[in-house]
């Protein structure tokens, strides 16, 4: 058997710090990278979608589309990938109006949501790369 298929866990790990030491270089590209920047929620690229996607991506390798398994992750992963694009986008608007009618007295954080292309981007790059793993 290939290795990562006994060890599906460790695509949705990889996944996660790939992303984030991406996340970090291409913030420090554009003179952006701070801590909370680089560990928080939104921006490019989409942890979140790359986490999910290349779970749901080896899940679907291994077991197929009949199995209740895929499906539980496909579900989850388009609930996540909803809220990155959609809700927490929403939120990222809302705080950067009340941060402007406050004067940023409250300084809420506005670097919480996704941009579509950011999680489309992402997840489609960890699909690829979770079919690759899946040889291995």
């Amino acid at each position: 058997m290939h290795f990562f298929s006994e060890n599906i866990i460790l695509i949705p790990v990889l996944a996660w710090i790939f992303s984030v030491i991406i996340k970090w270089i291409y913030l420090k590209s554009i003179n952006k990278f701070t801590i909370n920047s680089a560990l928080g929620s939104g921006g490019m690229p989409s942890v979140h979608s790359a986490l999910v996607t290349s779970l749901t991506t080896a899940i679907w390798i291994k077991f197929w589309i009949n199995d209740w398994l895929f499906v539980a992750c496909l579900v989850f992963s388009m609930i996540i990938i909803y809220d990155a694009i959609n809700v927490r986008f929403e939120a990222w608007l809302h705080a950067k109006v009340l941060n402007e009618l406050t004067s940023k007295k409250y300084n809420f954080s506005e670097s919480i949501g996704h941009l579509p292309k950011e999680a489309l981007a992402w997840s489609i790059i960890w699909i690829i790369v979770a079919f690759i793993l899946m040889q291995i």
